[in-house]
């Protein structure tokens, strides 16, 4: 019979706790007029008058010419951007060219150091062959 006292005993302070925590957050918001002039002045900053909105677009229609300035700098903007993709593909390019290089390299030193091993594992200790011996004009 104690259990089921504790059992609601626990229950019944765990509800007063969440109604007083309800009552604390609901305090803290404040007033209902608060919260309209928040929204009001977030509204401000997210959307502009009408006149400023009309001016905005006659100024700027889609099919009205670009002024010098912004082809200009729409240029400038092409050209930097197609010369980075060239210094990347260039270095690209370059580093592929040094490793072709050195793969060569190692496989040539791989071939020499091959055959002369079969040179000095073949040599009798006379005369080299005919064929090591023959000039190339």
């Amino acid at each position: 019979m104690t259990w089921k006292q504790v059992l609601l005993l626990s229950c019944l302070s765990g509800m007063v706790l969440l109604s007083m925590l309800r009552e604390g957050t609901s305090a803290s918001v404040g007033s209902r007029q608060v919260a309209e002039e928040s929204q009001h002045g977030v509204r401000q900053k997210i959307f502009m008058q009408e006149s400023d909105a009309s001016n905005f677009l006659k100024r700027r229609s889609k099919r009205s010419p670009k002024s010098r300035d912004e082809v200009n700098v729409e240029n400038r903007q092409k050209l930097r951007a197609d010369e980075l993709r060239r210094e990347y593909y260039e270095e690209q390019r370059n580093e592929f060219e040094n490793f072709v290089e050195e793969q060569k390299d190692e496989q040539e030193e791989r071939s020499r150091e091959a055959v002369e091993q079969w040179r000095q594992w073949h040599y009798d200790g006379l005369f080299p062959s005919y064929l090591y011996n023959r000039h190339h004009i």
